[in-house]
């Protein structure tokens, strides 16, 4: 089976809509499926509800969903690095769905295996437990989290055989794997593409039974972020 197709433009025809619930790999910069998330701006869907750990950066990732006005809300754990994601929500114009991060790793994990719904203690007295179920185990409180089921999902992985068998390369794995079990349908942009058979099976991370469409995009941009520092004076 032959799962790679000529173009992101082309992995995204008959699965994208206005309205959709989709979830988008990566943490911070690294491991971005930039070119399927171009692909999104090019078609212009709207009103779209978009699952990340992270809303990108002004003009980079998700930051273009968020210039061209596509996304209605995000379901996230950090928002820090975004100046128009900020300026939408104080404006009431995006909503915020704010999830820590182990919870959202965990309401992935969950769509993906099947577990329709599972309880934590993270939460627990504060706003993210508002409106949710609680019950008590061996003296704890805990807060019910339901699973996420993204009716498309958008990965980033560094190769993939045409059967859609996946190879991670080391921090960009993060989120993708999770994001790419819990999709319906599952998109997935590789720097390399090989034939099948070529991997060994036990190096492969994450097996083709979770992916329908592969893209190649051999020269991301790959951006890297830095830490600044500003010196004050007398310090």
């Amino acid at each position: 089976m032959n799962k790679v197709f000529p173009s992101a433009a082309a992995a995204r025809q008959g699965i994208v809509r206005d309205c959709q619930l989709l979830a988008v790999g990566g943490f911070g910069l690294c491991g971005i499926p930039e070119a399927l998330i171009d692909a999104l701006c090019e078609i212009g869907v709207r009103d779209l509800t978009v699952i990340s750990n992270n809303a990108g950066v002004d003009g980079f990732g998700l930051g273009k969903l968020l210039e061209t006005r596509q996304i209605r809300k995000m379901i996230s754990s950090y928002v820090g690095e975004n100046k128009e994601f900020e300026r939408q929500y104080l404006a009431g114009e995006l909503e915020l769905e704010f999830t820590p991060q182990g919870t959202l790793a965990e309401k992935l994990r969950a769509g993906g295996a099947g577990i329709p719904a599972f309880y934590t203690r993270t939460g627990v007295g504060t706003l993210v437990a508002e409106g949710k179920e609680t019950r008590e185990f061996d003296g704890h409180l805990h807060v019910m989290e339901r699973a996420l089921l993204p009716e498309v999902s958008l990965v980033k992985a560094w190769k993939a055989d045409r059967s859609g068998n996946l190879v991670f390369r080391r921090t960009a794995r993060n989120f993708n794997p999770a994001v790419a079990m819990a999709g319906r349908i599952t998109v997935v942009e590789v720097e390399e593409v090989v034939e099948t058979g070529h991997f060994d099976p036990d190096a492969v991370h994450l097996p083709g039974i979770y992916v329908h469409r592969i893209v190649l995009n051999a020269h991301p941009e790959k951006r890297i972020e830095k830490r600044t520092i500003t010196e004050k004076a007398g310090v």
